[in-house]
């Protein structure tokens, strides 16, 4: 998985990572969100969704201490990040802001 994760982060695209669990409820709750987020956004934005207990090593590496956590990469770097849930208008505004 960590090959082809950084691949992913290094698209000219932004990429919005979504760390979570199968077991987390505010999870559950984000999942709606996110398919709304990229109705609106289309191919302007990767959604990677990245379950920490089946991917541990990635999680540990990005220090997501709590789900959901969310990432922004542009060019494979960092530039955004919130953990808990998150409004899909503060998801779009982040991730318009790196287009």
């Amino acid at each position: 998985m960590k090959g082809s994760f950084n691949n992913i982060i290094q698209s000219d695209t932004p990429v919005l990572i979504d760390f979570y669990a199968d077991w987390c409820g505010p999870c559950k709750a984000m999942a709606p969100i996110l398919k709304q987020v990229k109705e609106e956004m289309g191919d302007k934005v990767k959604i990677i969704k990245i379950d920490i207990d089946k991917n541990q090593s990635i999680a540990s590496q990005y220090q997501v201490r709590g789900v959901p956590t969310f990432l922004i990469f542009s060019q494979g770097k960092q530039v955004w990040r919130q953990s808990g849930v998150v409004q899909k208008t503060e998801l779009v505004n982040s991730i318009k802001s790196y287009l």
